[in-house]
C-alpha cells in the first residue's frame, strides 16, 4: 500500500522567473477564515485588535501587523492568515480552517500588473490597487483573491485544486510579456 505525503500545492511547479517577473509559492502558515455572526462585527474587531492588532477589513483592504495577515475575502467574510485564531474570535464569529484548501502564490517584478492585466479583470495599477488593496476576482477562469502587498508584487490565493491551472496561466502570460520586450 501507498504511503501519503504532505506536499505544497505548487511543490514541483515553483519558482518560475521569466523576464523581469518572478512566480514563487508563499507559506502564509495556516489560512482561516473568519465570518462575523449578526450584531458582532464591532465585537469580533476588537478580540481581533487584543488577538492581533488588526481588525475587521474593510471591503476591499487587507493589513498586516506582527506576523498576522487579515484580508477581505467576501461579504462579511475575512482570511486570517499566519498564527493559530485565537479562541475569543469564536464568541463573535464562524471560524473555518481552510488551511489546505488554498494554494498561496507570490507574483514580483517591476511592472507585474502587466501579467495580471492579461488575466485578471481588474486595474491593478498602484494608483489604483494600492498596496494593502485586496479583490475577489477571476484570473482566467480560475476563482482567485489578489492582494498587493507592495509597489512591485502581489499575494494571489486560489483555490488548491487549480494550482497547476494557475501556474501555467501565470507562466503563459509572463513568457509572452517577457518575449515581446526581448528578455
Amino acid at each position: 500500500m501507498g504511503e501519503l505525503e504532505a506536499r505544497s500545492p505548487c511543490d514541483v511547479l515553483l519558482p518560475i522567473t521569466r523576464g523581469g517577473w518572478t512566480l514563487s509559492e508563499v507559506d502564509t502558515g495556516r489560512i482561516t477564515s473568519i465570518a462575523p455572526f449578526a450584531g458582532q462585527e464591532a465585537a469580533l474587531s476588537g478580540a481581533l485588535q487584543t488577538a492581533y492588532g488588526l481588525g475587521f477589513p474593510e471591503p476591499g483592504h487587507s493589513a498586516e501587523a506582527d506576523g498576522a495577515r487579515i484580508l477581505w475575502s467576501g461579504r462579511r467574510q475575512a482570511f486570517l492568515l499566519g498564527p493559530e485564531p485565537d479562541a475569543a474570535l469564536a464568541r463573535h464569529a464562524a471560524v473555518t480552517d481552510q488551511s489546505d484548501g488554498w494554494a498561496a502564490l507570490h507574483l514580483s517584478g517591476a511592472g507585474c500588473e502587466a501579467v495580471l492585466a492579461r488575466l485578471v479583470p481588474l486595474d491593478l495599477r498602484a494608483e489604483v490597487f494600492a498596496p494593502g488593496c485586496t479583490a475577489r476576482s477571476l484570473l482566467q477562469h480560475c476563482h482567485v483573491s489578489v492582494t498587493r502587498l507592495d509597489d512591485t508584487g502581489f499575494l494571489i490565493l486560489g483555490y488548491r485544486s487549480m494550482a497547476g491551472t494557475l501556474v501555467h496561466e501565470l507562466d503563459t502570460a509572463m513568457s509572452s510579456l517577457a518575449a515581446r520586450s526581448g528578455a
